[in-house]
This record gives structure tokens, sequence and C-alpha cells, in this order.
């Protein structure tokens, strides 16, 4: 029997934070060393703990796949920010996914937003179904969720920033109508992160993250991480995490936890750097259109002065370029300091095609469907001066649909250019 079999039961939350953001990050999980007086934790690199008699181990440990103090003290920090009583770690954010699907029953029913992140539709599309759960994919959660439900329905699954087309989800009014039939809500925080939003502050059961990205901040590490404020919860899903060996390292944990302490800082410059690459991309003549939360002409921008921090729209976005593929191939080519790289929420910018890249696993029809045209940038802000890349941007753009125009007009000879 799993923890979705039975009916919810509002978990206690977790207690209000004495400090603010910044605070927490810098200090939660992050005891003094009692012995040497360090202010940041050792690595604790050993795989096992000696035991003084059979079954009684010197301290709270014993072997680093079930346990690991700097495991222990990112859970903590994790659990902090995200307002969680309980956080897991997991070596990857598909891990995540993984074990909290592998938590429900065979014959398990999810609905899930359509836009989602391209290795999450592809476990729900190729694995879950292997142990027979089954998911339903919706494009519009709040206007079909009430229908969507079956009596077999375990698991409302939410990306809110969506990935790649950055739509956004009233996590509240989901939830408010899941819990009436005992569903748990999980959301994916990944491309916010704790600072920008707290899903659980909003209904949702459990908050997952890539921590690959904003959370660790240095495209150095590979790790997931999971939050929640039920103990019921916590019990499957640490069974899992021991039982299934998803763990990250202790140095991983570490790193991870060493770049948590500026999240803060980071999210806020690349919400910033977005925020102003966003408003030259809107009225670029060169460009269909911007998907970004931050913007008063996003269609749920209502939704992000809700549920973000400062109505903040987070370091994402993504935009249609005139010119199609090709021309969404020759911008990510002609950018300087934007590098043509996957993955997202690191201290560099970076920029990508999902239609050929994340996302490229998914049929056309399906990418379509859910707005992932094959004209379509995605972009990840980091944290370098957004005049520098604003105009990285904008020359980019020149270059990826004015020049082959001029070219494609000399070498018609007509001495103007084609339209």
């Amino acid at each position: 029997m799993t923890f979705a079999d039975h009916p919810l039961q509002t978990p206690p939350r977790a207690p209000s934070p004495v400090h603010k953001f910044g605070t927490l990050a810098v200090h939660a999980g992050s005891p003094h060393d009692p012995v040497t007086g360090a202010v940041i934790e050792a690595i604790s690199l050993s795989t096992t703990f000696a035991q003084t008699r059979v079954g009684q181990p010197v301290g709270e440990y014993e072997y680093s796949r079930s346990s690991n103090p700097n495991r222990d003290n990112f859970e903590r920090a994790i659990a902090a920010l995200e307002h969680a009583r309980y956080a897991l770690a997991f070596s990857s954010g598909s891990a995540t996914t993984a074990n909290i699907l592998q938590s429900l029953a065979a014959g398990s029913h999810v609905v899930s937003v359509s836009d989602v992140y391209g290795g999450t539709h592809r476990y729900f599309t190729k694995v879950a179904k292997t142990h027979d759960v089954q998911v339903t994919f919706t494009p519009t959660m709040e206007i079909d969720i009430a229908e969507l439900i079956r009596p077999e329905t375990k698991l409302i699954w939410i990306e809110s920033p969506s990935n790649p087309t950055l739509s956004l989800v009233d996590i509240r009014k989901v939830a408010t109508i899941a819990h009436q039939h005992g569903i748990l809500v999980v959301v994916d925080n990944t491309f916010l992160s704790p600072y920008i939003q707290n899903p659980l502050d909003h209904g949702a059961d459990i908050v997952v993250h890539s921590v690959t990205k904003y959370i660790n901040g240095h495209s150095d590490v590979v790790m997931g991480a999971a939050a929640f404020n039920s103990s019921e919860v916590y019990d499957k899903l640490s069974f899992l995490q021991n039982a299934l060996g998803a763990v990250p390292s202790a140095f991983d944990c570490w790193l991870a936890h060493r770049g948590l302490k500026t999240l803060h800082l980071r999210a806020r410059e690349a919400s910033k750097n977005a925020t102003e690459i966003a408003h030259a991309l809107e009225a670029s003549p060169h460009v269909i259109a911007v998907n970004y939360p931050g913007l008063a002409s996003h269609k749920h921008h209502a939704v992000a002065l809700k549920q973000h921090r400062d109505g903040m729209g987070g370091g994402m976005l993504s935009f249609r370029i005139r010119g199609g593929h090709e021309a969404a191939e020759r911008f990510c080519q002609e950018t300087k300091i934007f590098t043509l790289a996957e993955s997202l929420g690191g201290v560099e910018s970076l920029v990508e095609v999902p239609s050929a890249m994340t996302h490229g696993g998914i049929p056309r029809e399906q990418r379509e469907a859910a707005g992932v045209w094959d004209d379509l940038v995605r972009v990840s802000c980091g944290i370098e001066d957004a005049e520098d890349l604003t105009k990285d941007v904008l020359q980019a753009l020149e270059k990826a649909v004015v020049v082959p125009k001029i070219k494609n007009g000399v070498a018609k000879g007509n001495g103007h250019v084609e339209a």
C-alpha cells in the first residue's frame, strides 16, 4: 500500500521561519563543527561508519547510501527554504521523478500538464506505464482538472512555469480540487527556485527540483530534491530513496549546499536580466512572440503576481523567431556571450532550440500541441551584466533573421531584400 492509497489528510505545516530567505540560505543546515569550530562543514567521504557493538554505530550513521552528514545538512537547508518539514536529495531531477512515481501502486493514474520537461515526458510515457501507471496530459490544467480525475487518480503533476513555454498554473486552484478527491499535488519548481516561489505555501503536497539548475547554480553537479510536510510521504519516499539507491554523493551534496548559499543573489540577478531581455525581444520585429511570466503581456501574468516573490518572472524565457527552425539555429550559433547548450540555471547564460534538443524525443505533433514549435528558442539568463546580454541577443537576432534575407536578395540579383 502506498501513501496515495489513503484519503489525503492535510499535514501539519512546517514552522514559520524566524529569519528571511538570505539568512536561511546561508545558515540552514550549516552548524559549526563542534570540534574545530569550522564554519563550513567538512566533506564526509566515508561510505561506512564504525560500530561499537553489533547494531550500535558510534553516531547516527551506518552506511552512506542510507544517510550521510553532507546529504542530511543539504536536505535540512532545502526543507528550510521550501517551508517544508522534510526534504530528500536524489542523484538527479529525473531520479526524483522516478522515486515519486515508483511510490504509486500499479493501476494508478496521473494527470500532468502537457508542457513538461522532455525527460519527465519520457519517464511518464515510456517508463511509468511498464509498472501500469497511466498518465493523462492536458494543456489547460485549471480548466480540465475536475473532468480528468478518475477513481484511480493518485497524483497531479504541475510544472509552473512549464518547460519550455513558461506557462503558469494556479497551484491553489488545482490543489483545492485535487484535495477534495484525496489526490496529491506535485509541483516541479526547478524554473523558479525556492527563492521566487514556494509551492507548498500555495497548497502543493510535494515540491521537486532539479538541483542541477538554480539551487546548485554553477553547472558542476547533477542532483535532484523533493520537499514536503507529510510524515507519511517522508516514510514512503525515504524508504525508496534507500531501496532504489539513487542518491547523490557526499561531495555533490557539499557542492550543492555551497551553491545554495548564494541562491537569492543569483536568482534576483537572473530574473532582472531576463526581464530586460524579454522587453527587448518583445519590441523586436524579428520576434513572433515572447514567453516570459514577468511581462504584463504574458497570459498568466496575474498568476505570477500572486505566486511569485514580488511578481518576479525568473531567469528563464523563450521566444519564437521569424524565419523558422533555421533562424532559431542561426540565432543560437551567433550569440557571443550566451552558450549553445542544454540545461539552465547556472551563473552563465545559455540558449537552445527545444524542438531539436531538450524536447527532441517528443513526437512533433505533441510538441506543437504544447507550443514547442520548431522556431522556439529557450533562454537561460545567467548573472552577467544585463546590458551585455541584451546587446548579444539583439545582434544575434540581426544575423539570424536580417542577414540571410540580404544574402538571398543579393543572390537573386534584384538589388533589394526579398520579404
